[in-house]
């Protein structure tokens, strides 16, 4: 790949990297969101993203509320294993959001894409969804971080917000620096939630956990792995490990 341009938004800057048929959003080193012509999966963070949404245990998601857009990566991954869903994306950084719908295109997702403060925005939000996923990551001058914290207040804006059945997903990094985090963030959901499963998967440094009265499955996957003609999506799709946290 090759670095083909860098925009500063208010926010944090972006690094665009291309080759032939791909595309990667790199901050503070390291890949914000990525894009490919001809394959949907990555092995990494939003492989598990869109995973995620799969495991409501009663039936398909019909509308999906993402809390932090970046690329679209998993909203690509979502609108393709499940091409009627209705998506919805919050993010704060309007110019990333310009430059996604301009080098992954993300408007071919057809997802709602509103530009605001999740948080404040899920205090006066009316909607109710099936699935939310919490990916609220913002760029530090040398890593990512998480703007605030999955405490009980948080959560009780979620659960307000899901409906009858609904799950929420959220998104954690786990290499050096978060495992504070992803222990505080384990502990209250298994605090606030009958069920929570992790998903993991060899390439990723992240961790997702899924939240919610029931949570289908690991096997719940594999009825999806024929929506992948490609066989590298295939495969990354099979490494996929969902597992009960006690």
């Amino acid at each position: 790949m090759k670095k083909t341009g860098e925009l500063q938004t208010r926010f944090q800057k972006i690094s665009v990297w291309k080759s032939q048929l791909a595309t990667e959003f790199r901050v503070a080193g390291a890949i914000h969101a990525s894009f490919h012509g001809k394959r949907f999966l990555t092995g990494l963070t939003w492989d598990l993203i869109a995973a995620a949404a799969l495991l409501r245990p009663s039936e398909k998601p019909r509308c999906i509320l993402m809390l932090g857009v970046a690329g679209g990566s998993a909203l690509r991954t979502l609108r393709h294993l499940l091409p009627d869903v209705s998506l919805t994306g919050i993010d704060l950084d309007g110019e990333l959001i310009t430059l996604a719908r301009q080098e992954m295109s993300l408007s071919e997702t057809g997802a709602e894409i509103i530009i605001a403060d999740a948080y404040e925005w899920m205090k006066s939000n009316t909607r109710t969804f099936d699935v939310i996923i919490d990916d609220l990551y913002l760029a530090g001058d040398d890593d990512v971080f998480r703007d605030g914290k999955c405490d009980g207040d948080w959560l009780a804006l979620v659960k307000r917000s899901l409906a009858p059945g609904g799950i929420l997903a959220l998104n954690l990094v786990t290499g050096p620096g978060h495992r504070a985090i992803q222990i505080a963030t384990r502990k209250n959901l298994t605090a606030r939630f009958p069920c929570v499963r992790s998903l993991t998967t060899p390439e990723s440094m992240n961790e997702v956990l899924v939240a919610g009265e029931n949570i289908g499955k690991g096997a719940r996957l594999a009825g999806f792995t024929d929506h992948f003609s490609d066989r590298r999506d295939r495969i990354f799709w099979k490494r996929i490990k969902v597992r009960k946290l006690k």
